[in-house]
């Protein structure tokens, strides 16, 4: 059976599940799924770039925010790298920059970004940064991670029903397969940014 679409997946989690009584919780176990492939994979198809403008200490992530890849502001000369600390290394910090100024350290604190002097003027900046998946539904019936390892959304959301199988024998294979295909992303992704290459030439030369 064909696993490119939502409705696809269901009906094939279904099918492996073996179970009639779990018809009405499949869309959760994909839910759940995607939530856990967010937390453990980071790969380019996630990085997203946005841009914007900033006056104070504090400004909003974007909505689909998962984690840093950089922060940069833009509108000086050079474009300036701003330095990732701790929030407890931002709240030292600011004991020796009391003034407002050009910012040179950001953190994260919950759902904001905090820059360390803090802003003198108006800055713009841009934030490249990993983003959550398009999660599937009926309006979204694909994605990237779909498209590309179906098999990482079919496994992920097989294991998500673990509760309901309890002692099924299959769990152990499924997660296997699962983790497989997490390692097989992260391996591609390597390989597409040139780390794979880099690595085969340095066991060459070894």
């Amino acid at each position: 059976m064909a696993l490119t679409t939502y409705a696809e997946l269901k009906t094939s989690v279904g099918d492996w599940l073996n179970r009639s009584d779990l018809a009405t919780v499949i869309a959760d176990f994909v839910t759940l799924a995607e939530a856990q492939i967010e937390r453990a994979l980071r790969t380019r198809q996630m990085l997203t770039r946005l841009s914007g403008t900033v006056t104070a200490e504090y400004t909003a992530l974007p909505a689909d925010f998962l984690e840093t890849k950089t922060l940069k502001l833009t509108s000086s000369n050079p474009i300036t790298a701003l330095q990732f600390e701790s929030i407890n290394a931002l709240d030292d910090l600011k004991q020796t920059f009391t003034s407002s100024g050009k910012p040179k350290f950001f953190g994260i604190a919950g759902d904001y970004f905090r820059l360390l002097p803090t802003p003198d003027t108006s800055y713009t900046y841009e934030l490249d940064y990993y983003a959550s998946l398009a999660n599937l539904s009926a309006s979204n019936t694909s994605n990237w991670l779909l498209a590309m390892a179906p098999d990482v959304y079919l496994y992920g959301s097989l294991l998500q029903a673990a509760p309901y199988l309890q002692d099924d024998q299959r769990i152990s294979v499924w997660a296997a397969l699962y983790q497989r295909g997490l390692e097989d992303l992260r391996v591609a992704d390597d390989r597409a940014s040139g780390a794979g290459t880099m690595l085969v030439r340095a066991r060459t030369f070894g």
